[in-house]
């Protein structure tokens, strides 16, 4: 018999996926790394990274865990690749004056926006536990809804990049990319704790 959806379950699963996704943190990082776009070419990217996210997350969802499975491939896996292309991207931004990512607009809303940092290792791995304690249906549903808070906060950046001006998004691109590459050994640092090969801090 399928498994009722409830909006007490979706508010069980919408708070670890909110945590998980991280839309306020994700804001500055967005505003850094498309401060040199265009407005239309801003709109594409939050389209791009949106439809990138809800993709690979609902995809994931359904064939995920069997994928995983068949593979050998864990989360802890998932959690250092991850992290070691976010470093590697953020090194590129930080070293190139002209900026990397901000110049490949066809691809910024797929990587890195899309895949890992709206729907990353973390996000993965929350489907996977929310689904075994609250049913799919739930975590379906809180999985869209902070995909479309992402994209609500995504769409009223332009707001802030006219505010900020030219000299505070150039500061602030440069913390976006500082951000990434903490964010990366981060993951990696979760990754190599997974599996193990690390002791937990605290």
């Amino acid at each position: 018999m399928p498994q009722l959806v409830t909006w007490p379950a979706v508010v069980l699963a919408f708070i670890p996926l909110f945590v998980a996704v991280d839309p306020f943190g994700l804001l500055p990082v967005f505003v850094g790394l498309t401060r040199r776009l265009t407005p239309q070419e801003r709109r594409i990217v939050v389209r791009q990274s949106l439809a990138t996210a809800c993709g690979v997350a609902v995809a994931f969802l359904f064939v995920g865990r069997y994928l995983l499975q068949v593979l050998g491939v864990t989360v802890g896996d998932f959690m250092i690749a991850g992290g070691l292309l976010l470093f590697i991207l953020a090194v590129l931004e930080l070293v190139n004056p002209k900026g990397t990512l901000a110049t490949i607009a066809g691809d910024v809303g797929i990587v890195p926006l899309g895949v890992p940092l709206i729907v990353g290792p973390a996000v993965l791995a929350t489907l996977v536990l929310l689904t075994n304690s609250v049913g799919l249906g739930p975590t379906l549903i809180a999985l869209v809804l902070n995909i479309a808070l992402v994209g609500a906060m995504f769409w009223s950046a332009e707001q802030l990049m006219r505010w900020l001006g030219e000299g505070g998004s150039k500061v602030l691109s440069k913390i976006a990319s500082l951000l990434l590459a903490a964010i990366g050994v981060m993951l990696v640092r979760r990754g190599l704790e997974f599996i193990g090969w690390l002791r937990p801090l605290g």
